[in-house]
């Protein structure tokens, strides 16, 4: 993307996250990746008149180039962290999330937005109030719910026991101390009790495995047990995934941790096609999409911290919260969760 098409994207972004004079944003990369980002991030910064500085971490020793879940790279840095403690919103371009780390930021009361997805996706989906409204009312009603049941022709009858874990909403900018968000992001989520999801999940061709970053070829039935899966059957895409968990060594990674819906009408399901060096974020965000995850829960304040993570969004869902249907078959039921041309 032109560079000054990017710039002035970014300050769109950082004018929705309150940027203003008087404040401090830093911006963070790790090796040569994303420089441009940052550029376009101060840039933004100095025109709503906030001081700003990069902060640029080595290359991962690892060559591999995956993404190591809760390897922030600041852990053996603790003056790196004590300066993005002292700003008021970092714009994280390495993908902080589930690190102490980050956490440790954000309880000092600084924002973090981070951005790391493909340019043009960033400029397609621009966060807009409108959206935030509709993903808010998502999130004060699972807030209220007790129990999450999902279903699908397919198979699917799960149900989770909720009110142990707080209610999160995504909408892609951050304007309050010490929250987190994503650019783009357009979903909310929450976990289930440890010990409460019970039932079966079945993943139908085109469901979406991510990290792998791939859509499922073959069905996969999970059979779930107090908030554990004990089972995996199928063809190739449930080899590779009992392959992919048991290789971690790590029986925590057999929990399952958050679960929601997607609510951005402008998102493509087939994303992945265009955008295939990302983190998946448009696959997340779907209009209609009910995703649930495997692995960790600490983002949410639970106890596990395995490095073994799956979120896998699934179409053709529906989805209650506790009597009320919320998603009926991939379509909000709730006027105030559509968009304007569907209510």
């Amino acid at each position: 993307m032109d560079q000054n098409l990017f710039n002035e994207i970014c300050l769109q972004q950082l004018t929705l996250s309150g940027v203003h004079d008087g404040e401090t944003v830093a911006v963070l990369t790790r090796g040569d990746e994303r420089g441009e980002y940052a550029n376009a991030f101060m840039w933004a910064a100095q025109k709503l008149g906030a001081a700003t500085f990069h902060l640029r971490l080595p290359s991962p020793a690892s060559a591999s180039g995956a993404w190591a879940v809760g390897d922030s790279g600041l852990a053996s840095n603790p003056l790196a962290v004590e300066a993005l403690k002292r700003a008021d919103m970092l714009v994280d371009c390495t993908f902080l999330l589930f690190s102490k780390e980050q956490f440790e930021i954000q309880g000092a009361g600084t924002r973090i937005l981070t951005a790391v997805e493909p340019a043009p996706l960033l400029a397609r989906l621009m966060p807009t109030k409108e959206l935030r409204e509709r993903v808010e009312v998502g999130a004060e009603l699972l807030a209220k719910a007790q129990t999450m049941r999902i279903t699908s022709p397919h198979g699917t009858d799960v149900t989770y026991r909720l009110g142990v874990y707080p209610t999160m909403s995504e909408y892609g900018y951050t304007d309050q101390p010490g929250r987190w968000d994503h650019w783009p992001a357009a979903f909310v989520f929450t976990g289930g009790a440890d010990d409460g999801v019970d039932g079966k999940i079945v993943l139908a061709p085109g469901d979406v495995l991510l990290p792998f970053n791939t859509y499922v070829q073959t069905p996969v039935e999970f059979t779930i047990e107090q908030g554990f899966i004990r089972d995996i059957r199928g063809g190739l895409d449930a080899d590779l995934l009992s392959s992919y968990i048991k290789s971690f060594d790590d029986p925590r990674g057999y929990g399952m941790s958050h679960v929601g819906w997607g609510l951005d009408e402008r998102a493509h399901w087939h994303g992945l096609t265009q955008f295939g060096g990302g983190m998946g974020m448009e696959l997340r965000s779907f209009y209609g999409n009910v995703m649930f995850s495997i692995g960790p829960n600490n983002e949410l304040g639970g106890p596990n911290d395995t490095p073994c993570h799956f979120d896998i969004p699934m179409r053709g869902c529906s989805l209650h919260l506790d009597d009320e249907l919320v998603v009926d078959a991939g379509e909000l039921t709730v006027p105030e969760m559509r968009p304007a041309g569907r209510r």
